[in-house]
């Protein structure tokens, strides 16, 4: 946290501490002096508009804080959601979490709007951010791998001693801050700590610690900044500060909260990753190296793990598998394979027992095997029954899930804990205006609602576009048909076009015969593919481009942000319904048909919609923006459960007629 964040020493105590004198009538009229025109926003920050919507936001969150509420709110894009939700939690909210989907966003609250609504209301709060421990240079590993000298290669030795002088020199010690190094750069593996490898009080730089630095700063603050992946990790396993500030708070507010079933289920289930074991092998190496040269014994007992590791991964064909445990086990030489690793973390971790009084690290590293152990056994022996086991395969390591079947009992106990409000916002929460769905997935069943629109001119400003004559999606033909169907589309857009697919496979087909399109036509657009470089990068080539044609999967379905001519069209291939083999989403349609309950109405067409509405907000970001979504799923047109579908969406204008896009770029054109 820089000093320019903390207006007020750590020991002050907020002003603005709810107190139950404040009428409501009083907050009301506080509020919307500050939103109106010529109110405190308006006057300290450039190009503020006050918005309907945001106002009727801010006085429900408002009102959520004062009784202790929960409230669930959906706000379209434009809504101004995170003014609404900052002016009262910041005036009235007490102690405040605010936790975001991810730490882009993070970013983007703590060092600009978090700063300039406190500025504009001139409140004395403190505010901090707090990331998880691998976002922190960890100065003990730092030493460590400096001392062993072992690089992947010459850029992670350069890399070393920027890293190195930073550590030096910088407050916060946030890799984010160091943008000489890549953020997906190797070393950072090895100059971050883990849950697992981290020694906590017993490190000799644990008053120097910068993740033990961000937490008292944390503790301190009025309003802390976290993300949900570290909430939740905090809340499940008492690690990283959180539930130091849980009990304090008076108001948790999740912005992007859409997002917060999937990552609830990560936490609130088991989960073991070979990944774990071989850190385990590199710091127990790691370990030999620098501690006890004289233990040949450990030395001996690192490859024998490493290679029933490799083993295990190829018992599985191809990465990106996700199969149910049922499948799993019946492959040829899985029961051997595991077992294999079983033995050989047993003997690793028994060689660990007998050295662990020489060290901390060499204590840490065989309380760590004592544990994957019990991890390995607990999955393989299913004990809890309300679990799914599955399994999923990555290019170098393998994850066994045990995920619930619902969250909605275990966040419920965080809610009812104690008094507090809890705000949860998002610009996709509810099918139509109904957030049954929502609700029923986070144990939310007695909070309070709030549907807004977005304030943006759909019906002037953009088209949604339903090709005719487009086969059965699972037709073997149907991938070519998209891509026939999206030419004339991005002919008339000029490029300057998403295309969003439901699938890495489709993705890599559409790329292809769109490339191959444009060579045979003559149609010179710039054609970019999600995973030839990073995110943030082709964003970048996009923009610059300027009538470019991006095609992605699902890291640019949602938390993209393109705003004007660059982004005209926004073409999707299939609705996003989840994969009928996904191991989670069948054991969770079989317990819903076992209830008696529609599983396709009640689950899996919710899903798709909130899923659909993430890549359509792609689209329109502002009041000026003009452009045509295209999907090109004939289910929009032919199933009964289409018409719910693109009722849950903006209120574009529709067509299911080309000429219709022609004419409506022809006219876009002529102002461009």
């Amino acid at each position: 946290m820089s000093e320019s964040q903390n207006k007020s020493s750590e020991n002050h105590k907020p002003e603005n501490q709810k107190a139950e004198n404040n009428s409501s009538e009083d907050q009301n009229k506080q509020l919307s002096q500050v939103f109106a025109a010529g109110g405190a926003l308006s006057t300290a920050i450039d190009g503020y508009t006050e918005r309907e919507e945001q106002v009727r936001m801010a006085h429900a969150i408002a009102d959520a804080i004062a009784g202790n509420k929960q409230l669930v709110a959906e706000a379209g894009t434009g809504t101004g959601k995170t003014f609404a939700y900052l002016v009262p939690a910041l005036l009235f909210g007490g102690k405040v979490i605010i936790s975001t989907g991810t730490k882009t966003l993070q970013d983007q609250l703590f060092n600009r709007d978090l700063p300039n609504v406190r500025d504009a209301l001139k409140v004395p709060v403190t505010v901090s951010m707090l990331k998880g421990r691998a976002n922190y240079v960890c100065h003990y590993h730092l030493e460590s791998a400096e001392k062993e000298g072992r690089f992947a290669s010459r850029e992670d030795a350069k890399y070393m001693h920027i890293i190195k002088d930073f550590a030096e020199h910088n407050k916060t010690g946030d890799k984010a801050e160091l943008t000489d190094v890549p953020e997906n750069a190797m070393i950072w593996s090895n100059v971050t700590s883990t849950r697992d490898n981290c020694l906590g009080q017993d490190c000799h730089y644990y008053k120097e610690c910068f993740v033990m630095g961000a937490r008292k700063k944390a503790l301190a603050a009025d309003v802390v900044v976290v993300n949900h992946h570290l909430f939740f990790a905090d809340v499940m396993l008492r690690d990283e500060g959180v539930t130091e500030l849980l009990p304090s708070a008076n108001t948790v507010i999740f912005d992007e909260a859409h997002q917060l079933p999937d990552i609830a289920g990560l936490f609130f289930g088991e989960d073991v990753s070979t990944n774990q074991v071989l850190e385990l092998c590199r710091d127990s190496t790691s370990a030999y190296l620098s501690l006890v040269k004289d233990c040949i014994a450990l030395s001996e007992a690192v490859p024998p793990l490493e290679k029933a590791v490799k083993d295990f991964r190829l018992i599985f064909a191809y990465e990106g598998a996700r199969m149910p445990v049922k499948k799993a086990l019946v492959l040829k030489g899985f029961e051997e394979a595991y077992s294999q690793i079983q033995e050989q973390l047993a003997a690793l971790t028994k060689v660990l027992e007998s050295q662990a009084a020489r060290d901390p690290m060499l204590e840490k590293c065989w309380q760590r095997g004592e544990e994957l152990l019990i991890q390995l056994s607990r999955w393989h022996k299913a004990e809890n029954s309300n679990l799914v086991r599955w399994v999923e395969v990555f290019t170098q390591s393998v994850q066994l899930h045990a995920t619930p079947l619902s969250v909605a009992e275990g966040f419920g106990k965080q809610l009812n804990a104690e008094p507090r409000a809890w705000i949860f916002t998002s610009a996709t929460l509810a099918v139509k205006s109904d957030f049954s769905h929502y609700q029923s997935q986070m144990g939310l069943a007695g909070a309070e609602t709030l549907y807004l629109q977005s304030p943006f001119n759909y019906e002037q400003q953009a088209l949604l576009y339903a090709p005719m004559g487009m086969p059965d999606p699972n037709s073997p033909d149907y991938i070519e048909a998209v891509t026939k169907a999206a030419l004339p589309v991005i002919q008339a857009s000029q490029g300057r076009a998403f295309v969003l697919c439901t699938s890495l496979r489709a993705m890599r087909e559409i790329y292809a015969l769109l490339k191959d399109a444009f060579a045979l036509s003559g149609m010179e657009y710039p054609i970019l593919l999600q995973g030839d470089s990073t995110r943030t990068e082709l964003l970048d080539r996009f923009r610059t481009h300027g009538n470019a044609v991006l095609v992605g999967s699902q890291s640019f379905w949602e938390g993209v942000d393109v705003r004007g001519e660059a982004l005209s069209a926004v073409i999707i291939d299939k609705l996003p319904f989840a994969p009928p083999d996904d191991p989670v989403l069948s054991a969770r349609i079989d317990q819903l048909n076992t209830e008696g309950k529609n599983a396709f109405m009640e689950y899996q067409l919710p899903y798709s919609v909130i899923t659909l509405k993430q890549g359509a907000g792609r689209l329109i970001r502002d009041e000026t923006d003009k452009g045509v979504l295209m999907i090109c799923d004939p289910r929009l047109i032919t199933k009964s459960y289409g018409k719910r579908i693109w009722q849950s969406l903006p209120p574009f204008r529709r067509t299911k007629v080309l000429a219709d896009v022609e004419v409506f770029f022809s006219e876009l054109n002529k102002f461009c």
